[in-house]
């Protein structure tokens, strides 16, 4: 129920303004970093039930990695696991070479791990610029200096403004957002989530309840804003993540049952099956 506008209100803050090559917390050297997530043997039961079972799975950095599966296959319980709001029942999580299971989602959250698109979480009587604003607040130590005079926060428009030209909404910038069409609020968004400055960026669901047209410009913008950055995303759209995903990770009742290069992925008979309840057919999307 959080995005990554919601976690700046959980968020210390320190990260904007910092070179993407400065990590606060280095690595351990024993362990690759050429997967910037891992997860070992991850597992969460719920009184018996059993909704993510014995995950491992490795995104590397710099790719979009998609999660799909068919409804109650265990994706947002894990997307939950991962940012904290949920501890495992055992297995665990290393990012960037560090096991941070035991963290608390604030310090998650600071190591560059932020979560969007699960609901829409701006603000709607504010301005496109003015959310975007807020979400850069966090780097002055409070996130209510927004309520402080105009003139005083001046100086971070100019990269409010960067951000919303990075998401193709620079015409909006003065527009309540309560007024924006589905797929722009969308959008804004994806620039809240930027102003946090993230590593890796988990996105869940970011075309759901769309339109084509709507589909087809945050897919390119998911694209675009992957420069430099490294995107898990959950997404049931197989059009979108045959377009833009680098690799594929399925799951079935919480466990993988595939993973790989979407050609790969979409011709498993068991994925198939999975989604079509045959095997006898082709997985919408594949190509």
């Amino acid at each position: 129920m959080f995005t990554g506008l919601c976690l700046l209100l959980h968020t210390p803050p320190g990260r904007l303004g910092r070179p993407r090559d400065v990590n606060p917390y280095p690595p351990e050297s024993n362990l690759s970093v050429e997967f910037i997530l891992e997860t070992r043997g991850l597992t969460k039961e719920f009184k018996g039930f059993v909704a993510v079972n014995n995950v491992d799975l490795k995104v590397q950095r710099g790719h979009i990695h998609a999660l799909i599966g068919p409804n109650g296959a265990g994706k947002t319980t894990f997307f939950n696991l991962l940012t904290k709001f949920l501890t495992p029942t055992r297995g665990s999580i290393v990012y960037n070479g560090n096991d941070i299971t035991a963290e608390k989602p604030a310090q998650t959250a600071r190591r560059g791990i932020v979560r969007s698109f699960q609901i829409s979480a701006v603000f709607p009587h504010m301005t496109v610029l003015e959310n975007v604003r807020a979400a850069l607040q966090r780097n002055l130590g409070t996130s209510f200096h927004f309520w402080k005079p105009e003139d005083s926060l001046f100086h971070l428009h100019a990269r409010a403004r960067e951000l919303l030209a990075e998401v193709d909404l620079s015409g909006f910038a003065d527009e309540l957002t309560v007024n924006l069409p589905y797929g722009r609020k969308r959008a804004l968004e994806l620039a809240t989530t930027l102003a946090l400055e993230p590593e890796l960026m988990l996105l869940d669901e970011p075309t759901q309840g769309m339109g084509h047209e709507d589909v087809d410009r945050v897919t390119q913008l998911i694209k675009k804003v992957s420069a430099g950055r490294t995107i898990l995303m959950v997404e049931h759209n197989m059009n979108v993540v045959s377009s833009i995903a680098d690799r594929i990770t399925v799951l079935q009742r919480g466990a993988i049952i595939a993973d790989g290069p979407y050609g790969e992925v979409s011709k498993n008979p068991l994925v198939i099956e999975a989604y079509m309840g045959t095997a006898n057919t082709e997985l919408q999307g594949a190509h």
